[in-house]
């Protein structure tokens, strides 16, 4: 049998004032890390709400990662707002845009900001 003579010590409790330290850190590092900005956006109408009307030849442009198609005939990116203007029964007509199998979201970005910047606002994108 064993003596215990020292008086007990109470039992010591941890300290959280570390641990709230780092959780605050963690707070400042991922406010620090998020980002503020505005997030870009794309503005289009979507297709068969019957609020644009379709009038004059064909305008379909079709896309996947690699090529751009205007009514079914491949077409260089850099001469397809040229290869528009005479299928526009007026500068405002409407445009659609079909993405092919292996299209992505960046893809539809690309193209539409190809063609907002040539002056093409009017794009309606369908689906396959």
């Amino acid at each position: 049998m064993m003596f215990r003579f020292a008086t007990p010590r109470p039992a010591r409790r941890p300290s959280l004032t570390p641990m709230i330290d780092v959780v605050f850190l963690l707070l400042v590092f991922f406010m620090l890390a998020a980002r503020f900005g505005q997030d870009v956006g794309l503005a289009l109408a979507p297709g068969g709400s019957g609020a644009a009307s379709y009038d004059g030849p064909p305008r379909l442009v079709e896309f996947d990662g690699a090529q751009l198609w205007l009514n079914g005939v491949v077409t260089d990116a850099e001469v397809l707002a040229g290869a528009l203007v005479p299928l526009m029964p007026t500068p405002d007509a409407l445009i659609i845009l079909r993405p092919r199998d292996g299209a992505r979201v960046q893809d539809v970005a690309r193209v539409t900001e190809l063609l907002q910047a040539s002056g093409h606002a009017r794009l309606v994108v369908v689906t396959p």
